[in-house]
């Protein structure tokens, strides 16, 4: 099996997702061109060599439906001969769509490609394509649907993770991230958003709130509390736990993941292709994996995912220097951390989702981009990146620093 290595990375920064937010006037297929117009220049890409471009995109209805990759390449300039196509699965579909091109390198099917993704929530607003499995009853029922909301608080109350644990560490994930824009963590993979005109849109993450004090997140409403009593998913919650009592609702707007626009691109191949085009290796992809989970917690496959990358890889969480785990909700990374017997000093050390947001079909690529750039700044050697999924699933990618 031929090595897959990742040559590069690049972000936008994430755009809050409103019609006042910073990316708002750009659609989807500019914020997907923008990136991988950039990656071109920056490895001077005959564009002509990449062999396959996959995005992430969940919610692939209206301006971001019917493939919106493959026009993307073309806006970008890339040659025509460049494939694309989108997958969706969820929160994990960035990184999904990188360990898809990444499995063709290896099987020695394609020597480059580009995976990563892209969503603008405030233009397509999550779950505008519908979904089977909320709306059909007999779906809903066979399955123990209950909304995601549900599930982490789920996850909080089994966990015994209190409303100040959840707050102090969506704080935490604001102070890293605010610490880590002004030490400059994020200067070499964040290209900033340009109009048609060439004019500055934005070059910042502009959802994080680096004045927020634990007071302040302590003050805010619980955001699934009256979903859970008056849409009666805490009953069916409950009664696929019949072991929880009652569910306590600790999730509010300021410690769960922000909902913002954004895209990403990274570019991987084999050692051959890097050698031939100049291309110098920044880490190897030693494993991936994914993994369902139970549906109606749906949160708690991130834990199981990375087991099973990490088997893959033939290496054990001792092996792992540091982890990246989508802050979709804080419960989430607590009992991430709690499985697996990970200090905080270990995992998201530059914030995430809460303080920054999840632009959804591309939060992997960001993350593992994320990763490797804080193995280069640190000097360490491994680190293993991982989402949760709706619906029950999870999905991990171990990379080892060259």
């Amino acid at each position: 099996m031929v090595d897959a290595y990742i040559f590069d990375h690049v972000r936008t920064p994430r755009g809050r997702g409103r019609a006042n937010g910073g990316l708002h006037s750009v659609p989807a297929i500019e914020l997907g061109a923008q990136v991988l117009r950039a990656l071109q220049q920056r490895s001077r890409l005959d564009t002509r060599e990449v062999e396959e471009v996959g995005f992430g995109i969940v919610t692939p209805f209206g301006e971001q439906g019917s493939n919106l990759t493959r026009p993307a390449i073309l806006m970008a300039g890339y040659d025509q001969s460049v494939p694309g196509f989108h997958i969706d699965r969820a929160c994990s579909s960035g990184l999904d769509a990188v360990n898809l091109v990444a499995g063709q390198v290896m099987a020695g099917q394609v020597k480059l490609a580009i995976g990563g993704g892209v969503e603008s929530m405030s233009r397509v607003p999550m779950g505008s394509q519908g979904s089977v499995w909320a709306r059909d009853p007999a779906v809903a029922y066979a399955t123990w649907f209950a909304p995601q909301g549900i599930g982490a608080d789920l996850i909080a109350t089994r966990g015994g993770f209190s409303r100040e644990d959840v707050d102090r560490y969506a704080l935490h994930s604001q102070q890293r991230a605010a610490r880590a824009w002004e030490e400059g963590r994020f200067a070499r993979s964040v290209i900033g958003v340009v109009d048609s005109l060439g004019q500055m849109l934005l070059d910042r993450d502009e959802h994080i709130r680096p004045e927020t004090q634990l007071r302040d997140l302590a003050e805010l409403q619980p955001a699934f509390a009256q979903m859970g009593s008056l849409g009666g998913y805490d009953a069916i919650a409950l009664q696929r736990y019949p072991e929880v009592f009652e569910i306590d609702h600790v999730h509010t707007a300021g410690n769960s993941s922000g909902i913002v626009d954004g895209a990403a691109a990274v570019l991987v191949g084999s050692r051959e292709a890097g050698e031939r085009l100049g291309l110098v290796p920044r880490a190897r992809i030693r494993g991936f994996a994914a993994i369902g989970s139970e549906p109606t917690i749906m949160l708690d496959g991130p834990a199981a995912a990375s087991l099973r990358a990490l088997k893959r890889a033939g290496m054990s969480v001792t092996d792992i220097d540091l982890f990246e785990l989508n802050e979709a909700f804080a419960s989430v990374v607590l009992e991430y951390m709690r499985v697996l017997g990970i200090g905080h000093e270990r995992i998201n050390i530059n914030g995430g989702a809460i303080a920054m947001g999840h632009p959804l079909g591309a939060t992997g690529a960001m993350l593992l981009g994320t990763a490797l750039d804080e193995l280069e700044r640190s000097g360490a050697a491994t680190a293993l990146v991982s989402l949760c999924v709706g619906i029950g699933m999870g999905a991990a990618t171990v990379i080892e620093r060259v």
